[in-house]
């Protein structure tokens, strides 16, 4: 049995965490911690999931690390900076393993894959992410990170910039630009997660869509990782590795 402790447990999605372990024939929660609990309890797990808040993940996480604590993490706010800061805490042969993913839904992990494929055969892409509005971040971690992926996808084939004559706009009515990508970001009330990225050629639109219906989605990403984040070697960004991406 994997024994499993729960960070941002009384959250919707630490919640539907909780309820996923307690369902799963191999794992056992054994801890669950939120705002203003002490981490102390997590000592009694191997894996330690975190569904907390941007301000608050990265001092979770060096805590877990340092005492030898595999982490699975779907907190947003990830970029490359905290990446490295992450990756600097993982050189002691005590640390424990570390999967940061932004997405743990299969079928958006598949929308990053396809649109990675496709973004270097049209001349225009942009990305619209849709989420509910009580979530803190925009861009979303799944839009910057397609966004990301499919920039570098383009500079790779040497694909020219999208083109853009825009020379008069609002702030921010053309989006965020994440590598040269343009991503827009939508808070909407009755919405989950959603996203769409725009493909446009000569004479056609090509979109990849997404869409979570409810949190329970995303629960067999985060069990996979669960499963195999402690033998996985230090730091893993996604789960498209072992989905066989």
């Amino acid at each position: 049995m994997i024994k499993v402790g729960v960070l941002g447990a009384q959250g919707r999605m630490g919640a539907e965490v909780c309820r996923a372990v307690r369902g799963a024939d191999d794992m056992e929660l054994v801890a669950t911690v939120d705002v203003g609990d002490a981490l102390d309890p997590l000592t009694a797990a191997e894996v330690v999931v975190d569904f907390t808040r941007p301000d608050v993940v990265m001092d979770n996480l060096r805590w877990c690390v340092e005492r030898g604590l595999h982490a699975v993490v779907g907190t947003s706010g990830f970029d490359p900076s905290r990446v490295d800061t992450v990756r600097s805490w993982l050189t002691d042969a005590s640390a424990g393993n570390v999967l940061i993913a932004p997405n743990f839904g299969i079928g958006a992990v598949l929308m990053m894959h396809f649109a990675q494929k496709a973004a270097p055969l049209f001349e225009s892409v942009e990305i619209i992410e849709t989420h509910h509005p009580n979530k803190v971040d925009a861009p979303s971690g799944t839009a910057h990170r397609t966004a990301e992926l499919v920039a570098a996808a383009r500079a790779e084939a040497k694909v020219e910039p999208s083109p853009d004559a825009t020379t008069s706009a609002l702030d921010g009515a053309r989006g965020a630009d994440v590598d040269g990508v343009r991503v827009h970001a939508v808070r909407m009330s009755g919405a989950i997660a959603h996203q769409e990225v725009v493909l446009g050629g000569h004479g056609e639109l090509f979109t990849i869509r997404h869409d979570s219906m409810n949190r329970e989605s995303f629960m067999p990403g985060v069990l996979l990782a669960v499963r195999r984040v402690p033998n996985l070697d230090r730091l893993t960004i996604g789960i498209e590795s072992l989905l066989g991406l």
